[in-house]
């Protein structure tokens, strides 16, 4: 069975052969362990994070990664300053704190899109076994707006139904559905949608706020996608479960959210058997301080009580920096034996 085969099973809960494992490596890695240490553990991990199975790399290139205190602004004009390195930073400058300069606010020029290439790359993944998918950036629309006029400024101008903040979200959108309208015409298996919209406890916007102003944006921009057949993929951190009946009406396929903020047995008794999960474990609470033997528990538990032999679960760990590598042994140990619990 190939790759893509196997995904789509999942998703389609048409009994996989396995259960699919992103095991992600933050920048952050490379300037807090020991290069070898890393590159020991990653290696002998051939089935989800060897070098042929995953893109890594000990010294990120140049430009990928910020550094602890180096300032840069980004292509929307955010300014930003890195805290730890490997890690994007902390917002210094909103450029729209002033709603009186959206008017006059300008988008990143588009890039050159080329609809007959791409349709031809996908193709040829495809034939190839490979699960073909695309993003749409992290943060593509509430956050952008974080970024872009700062979080209260947001949440009040909602609030008050600002003119000026309303054209900013209309014309964030049509800045996006450039991109997802090219891809719904690529062919690509599955679209993203990431964007974090949770807390540690409930979401960073109302559900009434979400409805009104965000909610109709997502389901223009996943429309295309939809119509074209493709997956919709939606990430969010945090606790999202006051909006996770929203997300799913608007039309997403696939949840990827986070295991313990949203607790196991609640993930379970809302979308067990209904819809495909990609469960981001914890990277907050046992795999940072608990112990081999529990973090070996916490996948076991996810995998007994939210899949089944039919599909329906993925899982995604990313590995910052600050958890133990006995743990992070135990946890990539624990994804290379319990992926394949029901074979």
């Amino acid at each position: 069975m190939t790759q893509r085969e196997n995904l789509l099973r999942v998703i389609r809960f048409e009994r996989p052969d396995f259960i699919p494992v992103t095991f992600a490596v933050n920048g952050s890695v490379f300037s807090h362990y020991d290069p070898r240490a890393v590159e020991e553990l990653l290696e002998s991990h051939p089935v989800i994070a060897g070098k042929g199975r995953m893109r890594w790399d000990l010294v990120p290139k140049e430009g990928e990664e910020v550094d602890r205190g180096v300032t840069y602004t980004d292509e929307f004009g955010v300014e930003w300053k890195g805290a730890i390195d490997g890690i994007r930073g902390v917002i210094r400058k909103h450029p729209l704190a002033d709603f009186s300069k959206i008017r006059d606010y300008r988008f990143p020029e588009l890039p050159k899109f080329d609809p007959d290439a791409e349709r031809a790359r996908v193709a040829e993944a495809k034939k190839n076994g490979w699960f073909t998918q695309t993003s749409l950036p992290h943060g593509h629309t509430f956050l952008r707006l974080t970024d872009l006029c700062g979080y209260e400024n947001v949440l009040l101008g909602m609030a008050d139904e600002d003119p000026d903040l309303l054209l900013l979200i209309e014309r964030l959108e049509e800045y996006n559905a450039a991109f997802t309208d090219h891809w719904a015409r690529a062919g690509y298996d599955m679209i993203s949608y990431p964007e974090d919209l949770g807390m540690q406890i409930g979401p960073m916007i109302s559900p009434d706020l979400f409805r009104k102003f965000i909610k109709p944006s997502y389901q223009r921009l996943m429309k295309p996608a939809r119509d074209a057949g493709a997956i919709i993929h939606m990430h969010s951190d945090g606790d999202v479960r006051t909006l996770a009946d929203d997300l799913i009406d608007g039309g997403v396929d696939i949840l990827n959210i986070q295991d313990l903020v949203n607790g196991i047995d609640w993930i379970r008794e809302k979308f067990f058997g209904k819809y495909a999960l990609e469960l981001d474990v914890d990277r907050q609470k046992v795999t940072v301080f608990g112990t081999p033997a529990e973090v070996d528990a916490l996948v076991r538990e996810e995998v007994e009580k939210l899949s089944s032999p039919a599909g329906g679960l993925m899982m995604i760990f990313g590995w910052y920096a600050g958890t133990p590598l006995q743990n992070i042994k135990a946890l990539m140990d624990a994804f290379e034996k319990y992926m394949y619990y029901w074979d």
